[in-house]
């Protein structure tokens, strides 16, 4: 006979920090809007980004951490290097079967592979901490650098679909990706994050 063992809710694996060779990935707090509204406040992350606002004011910062920390369904990282906020990672579940990766960085970190690296430890956050059978994830078709890091995590592209940005205040074409539990099971060998207890 099997046994059932409960499994935390996403609610209790947000407290979590990923750890990852260069990066820690963790929580945003009030502590972190300065550096946070910083990073955000660039028309070229703006853009690329369906939800941010440009300009990017710390009010907004503040907002987004005080909304991240009552969600009970989104999970949000703040993402480190050598303890600087370099961006932001998450999972978002607004569409109850298919959660979203969303994944940016500031521009002065662009290149060096840690959207990559934020995004597999994300990937690996989702699919080990819920049932989710897929995930899903968009780059806006004139974002090359976004697409290249989700087909470097195993998304397939699906099509495109226009979707609305609000730093453009209007839609714009973005290719659809997903990623599906079992691909991403078969690519797990891609390194190794690890996560801890806050």
């Amino acid at each position: 006979m099997l046994q059932e063992f409960p499994t935390p809710t996403l609610r209790e694996a947000r407290a979590c920090v990923l750890e990852t060779e260069r990066l820690t990935l963790r929580r945003p707090t009030l502590a972190d809007v300065k550096a946070i509204a910083r990073l955000a406040n660039d028309r070229r992350i703006a853009e690329n980004t369906r939800r941010l606002p440009h300009p990017y004011s710390r009010d907004h910062a503040v907002e987004f951490v005080r909304a991240m920390s009552d969600d009970r369904d989104d999970a949000a990282f703040l993402i480190e290097h050598n303890h600087t906020p370099i961006g932001m990672a998450g999972i978002s579940w607004r569409e109850p079967d298919l959660p979203e990766l969303g994944c940016w960085l500031g521009v002065e970190h662009w290149g060096q592979g840690f959207g990559t690296e934020a995004a597999r430890a994300t990937i690996d956050f989702c699919f080990e901490e819920t049932g989710a059978e897929q995930l899903c994830a968009g780059a806006r078709v004139a974002n090359p650098a976004s697409r290249n890091v989700l087909e470097k995590c195993g998304f397939q592209w699906i099509g495109v679909e226009l979707h609305r940005f609000e730093a453009l205040g209007s839609s714009s074409p973005v290719d659809a990706f997903r990623l599906s539990r079992s691909v991403w099971a078969s690519l797990k060998s891609w390194g190794s994050s690890t996560r801890r207890e806050q």
